[in-house]
Formats: structure tokens, sequence, C-alpha cells
């Protein structure tokens, strides 16, 4: 039966879904703008403007799409064909080696550390969105009760009605602000003594900061409220919120690259220094901020792709999600460098003494170069409204993740049917666990979840995964269920980079990660030892559930020696292939463990072939019987003519 792209039967109508007991996308848009929204996030706008004027600004373009092609595409189709082809979440998927389920647990464990931290972020965003409400923004000043004596604006004293044109004349103490050694803007002010109310170290953590802790909840209340029918309800939303931070980009765009300066900005970012290319660092940083950008190993692809409609093209989905997400960073760069460009202009200084990344770039060094904009609160509520979109869109991610693969591990018809109270609970609980980051200290533990919980623990669980796919469950066998869910076979070039190129590549990341370790700071606080061994702990946690698995699976498996439990835990579930009966042909065809011992598309056909030839040679003896009289055919070994 012939089948349109996106699995449908020509016929049918296009919003049924295929899997009715679990759910489809309401259609492949959904799909990609969803996929979009989760690999398109904050880092996109944070830290690649920030890596790319480090590692030799144009030139470290080059490393970087480099890495897209051999790395980053082919581990996003790698997942997403897994997650579509057993139409099962991050825990469910493994029945392809039941062994190594552990990387389904660990990958868990990382959503979950990015989910705490992510909506604290996204809360934190959603408190300068308020506060943008106003005709000055706050952080304009330093006559403020919350100000040192170290704070020097940029905009010099409050002025009545003041315009654009009068901007630069009102910093009359510019060659103060150059020259002081040691110089506070108001915005970090506002950041750190009024939003966080830092404390003096990781330990302190003093009380739970009000207006955080409200913005949490309301950031927790919509992410479920867009979760609250799984992907039907997220289908709908995201394509406003992975649609509209392109719109506020562009408008940003347009107004940076109108500002005095600019053009120095831009060009700070884009200039290549080539003799950085021959710097493993640079090549190391491109890897990593491929690997981290796209999302790889946190099990959002898996479960994403799991909603697909079994023939749904997912390679073609894989290289435009994946391009536009790197576009998106380099867009990105534009929009922060002109305006950081401009600040830069007006202080008199280079770009490097204003360009930062991480918060400091999202709520320090951007703020502050936006109240030298005309009506700036209007431009800080449409960036601080784009932060909040691109944090909501990998939030829901994170969160059906973890709700999906909960869902999926116990598969009751009432858990299926109930869904949405386990989205409540799982967002509930994100909720008190955030809370410990509303406090004083909070900002302390975000950073380090930040560099600890999600760093090497990915690259090794990606790593494992790899290995397991392609060389214990087989690259044979997996290139076939993919040529069987697609119609045609992977790419050659996508089935050596699976195989040899993305491993090494995966590899490389780890041991530069590993050589490039230095103990994490903020600013010019230093972590205490207990507090790195705190994050080191929970980096190990994610990986410490593959090998604990493994030997509990080992230990349960059949077998009467070693070897034959560990090859029992290593073959394939009996389940493992297509979801829907109608899908399981082939090698899938029966429900035993024969079901997915594998043979070759030829003695298939060949099969196919020898029932074809049977058919002729009854068909051909019953006319000989017609037609000679008294012969029963019995005598008659006729041979087909070739």
């Amino acid at each position: 039966m012939d089948r349109i792209k996106n699995g449908a039967v020509p016929g049918e109508p296009v919003k049924k879904d295929e899997n009715s007991r679990r759910g489809n996308w309401g259609n492949q848009i959904e799909f990609v703008l969803t996929s979009v929204g989760y690999a398109v996030g904050l880092g996109n706008v944070w830290r690649f403007p920030y890596l790319c004027y480090r590692n030799g600004g144009g030139a470290f373009m080059f490393p970087y799409f480099i890495m897209l092609v051999f790395c980053g595409i082919p581990l996003f189709f790698l997942e997403l064909s897994f997650g579509q082809f057993t139409s099962l979440g991050c825990l469910g998927v493994w029945k392809v080696s039941p062994m190594f389920k552990g990387v389904g647990y660990g990958m868990m464990v990382v959503s979950t550390y990015i989910g705490i931290y992510y909506n604290v972020v996204i809360c934190i965003a959603f408190y300068y969105f308020f506060m943008s409400m106003t005709n000055l923004l706050p952080w304009t000043y330093c006559n403020n009760p919350w100000n040192t004596p170290d704070c020097t604006g940029v905009v010099g004293t409050p002025l009545a009605n003041a315009t654009f044109a009068n901007v630069s004349a009102v910093v009359s103490g510019l060659t103060e602000i150059v020259n002081r050694t040691k110089r506070t803007s108001p915005s970090e002010e506002y950041w750190r003594n009024y939003v966080l109310n830092i404390s003096d170290g990781i330990g302190n953590f003093g009380e739970v900061r009000l207006p955080i802790l409200g913005c949490l909840a309301v950031s927790w209340v919509v992410v479920f409220l867009c979760l609250i029918r799984g992907v039907k309800s997220s289908g709908k939303v995201v394509y406003f919120t992975a649609t509209f931070p392109y719109v506020v980009l562009t408008i940003l765009f347009i107004r940076g690259i109108t500002l005095e300066g600019a053009i120095s900005g831009i060009k700070y970012y884009l200039t290549p220094q080539w003799e950085k290319i021959l710097d493993a660092k640079v090549w190391g940083d491109a890897a990593s901020q491929i690997f981290y950008s796209l999302g790889c190993a946190w099990g959002g692809l898996i479960t994403m792709a799991s909603y697909n409609k079994f023939h749904n093209n997912c390679f073609r989905d894989s290289i435009i999600i994946s391009v536009t997400n790197c576009g998106t960073s380099v867009y990105a760069g534009f929009v922060i460098f002109s305006i950081l460009g401009f600040m830069a202009n007006h202080l008199g200084v280079d770009v490097s003494e204003v360009a930062d990344h991480g918060p400091g770039l999202a709520f320090v060094a951007y703020p502050e170069a936006l109240t030298l904009l005309p009506i700036s609160p209007l431009w800080s509520l449409l960036f601080f409204f784009m932060l909040i979109l691109l944090g909501l869109g990998t939030q829901f991610c994170l969160l059906e993740t973890l709700v999906t693969a909960v869902v999926d591990e116990i598969g009751t018809d009432w858990i299926i049917k109930n869904k949405t109270y386990v989205t409540l609970g799982v967002a509930i609980v994100g909720f008190l666990l955030g809370v410990p980051l509303t406090t004083r200290a909070g900002i302390y533990w975000l950073l380090l979840m930040d560099n600890y919980a999600a760093s090497f623990s990915l690259v090794v669980i990606s790593c494992i995964m790899c290995i397991c796919i392609m060389y214990v469950y087989g690259h044979k066998n997996y290139f076939k269920d993919v040529e069987m869910m697609l119609g045609f076979p992977p790419p050659l070039f996508f089935r050596i980079c699976w195989k040899y190129v993305s491993p090494f590549i995966i590899t490389f990341i780890l041991i530069f990660t590993v050589i490039q370790y230095k103990p994490i700071t903020y600013n010019d606080y230093v972590y205490p030892s207990w507090s790195l061994i705190i994050g080191f702990a929970m980096a190990l946690s994610s990986v410490i559930c593959i090998p604990i698995y493994a030997l509990f699976k080992i230990a349960v498996s059949e077998g009467s020696t070693f070897l034959e439990r560990l090859k029992n835990s290593v073959k394939p579930d009996p389940d493992w292939g297509p979801a829907l009966q109608e899908h399981r042909k082939g090698r899938y065809a029966t429900t035993g463990p024969e079901s997915v011992e594998v043979r070759p598309l030829k003695e298939e056909l060949k099969d196919e072939g020898k029932e074809k030839l049977k058919k002729k040679e009854t068909e051909k003896k019953d006319e000989i019987g017609l037609t000679i009289p008294g012969s029963n055919g019995s005598t008659l070994n006729p041979t087909p003519s070739a």
C-alpha cells in the first residue's frame, strides 16, 4: 500500500493518529518546530557568540561547520531514527539491547538536572521581563539603595525627557569610567545586589528570594499548561514559541546595525584569526558547542521522534533542524555584537571589555547596553521575551522526556489515560527541587549544575549509545531497520559517520573536556573543594546508571555461566521493533524471539521468488491437465523459461 511522506495512508484523514494508544504529532510541522525549539536554546544566544570571538572570529566558523557535518547531523539523525523506529521514549528504546537500559536512565538523570536549573534561568528572564514594564529600567542609574560607591553608569545622572541625541552628552564621566581600576555597572549591581542578593559563598544559602520564587512558580505553571495534553498541546504552542524568537532577533538586529559602533562590534565578532585554526582548543570548543547545542544524549530527541508516524522522513528533518540550529547561533552573534559594539563605542573601550557569555551576557552586559537605546524598556521587553521563549522551547522537551519515560515504562492503560497527572507530578517535583536555586546562594548552585551535571557525562552517554547500536546490536541490523522505516537505506556518508567518524569525534570531545578541565569560578569567587566534589558526584550520578543496570541485567538474565547471561542480556527483547503490528513485517512479522533474528533482504526476496515460482508451476500443471486428455500432470516436470 502506497504511503505519503508523513506515514498517512492516502484517503485517511491526515490528523488521525497512527498510534491511537500513544498518540502522534498533529503534523510534521509541529515535530520540526518542537525540535527546533528544543535545540535552539539560551546557549545559542549567550555562548556561541562568545566562543566565536574567543576562538578566532570568522575562523571559528570553519571547524564549527566541519563538526556540524561530521558529528552534529549524524548524531541527530541517529537519535531521531532510534526513537521513531520503536515509538518509545529514552527508556523503552533500549529493548534493542536490554543490558544498556542504564543509558536511558542516565539520560533521565541528565534531563532532570537540566530541567531543574533551566527553569530557574527562565524564571529570572520572567523577572527581568516584568521589571521592564516601566518608563525607566531600574538598572539604568546608580542612585538606588542597592548601589555601591563603585557603581558608575554609562548614561550619567537621571534626566527627564532624555533623547537619543543627548545620551552621549550625558556621559560626562567617560574618562573616569575608562581610567577607573574597578568599575561596576548599575546593571551588574542590580543583578548581584538586588535580583540575586547574592551571598558570600555557595554554603551560605540565606533566605529565599520571594520574587524569584514567584517567577519560578509562574514558569512551571506555563510549562505544565503547555504540556497538559502532551504533544497535542505543546505541538500547538510551538507555532509561537519556536518562531517568534526569530521575529525578535530580526527586530533587534535591524535596530542594532543602525547604531553607531555596531559595525566595529560585528567585525570583532567575525574577523578571522586564521592562525588559531591549528589550535586544538578551537576544534574542541567547536565540537563541544555542536554537541551540547543540538541536545544530543539528553533523551529529548529520542522522545520527540517517538511521536512521529513510522514512515516519517526523519533523515530530512534531522538536516533541517540541525542547520536551523547552527544558523540561529550565527545570526544571534550578529544581533549580540552589533549592540555590544555600540556600547563599546560609547564607553570608548574595546569590544572585548564589554563582551561576556552565560548569565553575564544575558543579565548584565546586554541589559546595560539596552539602557543606551531610546525607549529602552521596549527593547528590554523584547529581549527578555525572546529569552523566555527560547528557554521554554527547550524546557517543554525536557519535561516531556521525563513524563514519556515514566509512562512508557509503566505502560498500563490507566497511566496512559492519566498522563496529565504524571506531567503535573513531575512539574511539582521540579518546582520543589528548584526552590534552593532561588536562595541567595542559588546562582552558585545553578552554575555548578550547568558545568558538571550536564558536561562530560553527556559525552560518555552518547559514546556508549553509538557503541551499543553500531557494534552490539549491529550496524547492518540497524541500517536495515532504517531502510524498512524510511524506504531507503541511510546514505553511505552517515553509515561511515555512525560507525567511525562520530564516535571518534565524541572521544575527542571527552579527552578535550578532561584535558581542558579547570575548577569552576564565578567572577572572583573560587568554589570550595567540597562543592566540586558534589559537582563531580552529580556528573557521575548519570554515568553510574550504565554499569549498575548492566550488572543487574546480567545477574537476572537466563544462563548457567556468566558468558551465557551476558549474551542473553544483550540480545534484543522479543518486543523490539516497530510498535504497531501493521509495521512489523519481514523479520519482525512474528512475535517470538525469532522476530529479532536478522535475515538479509536478498534472502527475503529469494523466498518471495520461490513462492511465485511454485505458484506458476501449479498454474502451468493445471493448464496442461486441461489440454492433455487423460493426464493428471503427475508425471510432468516442467521447467520455467528464463
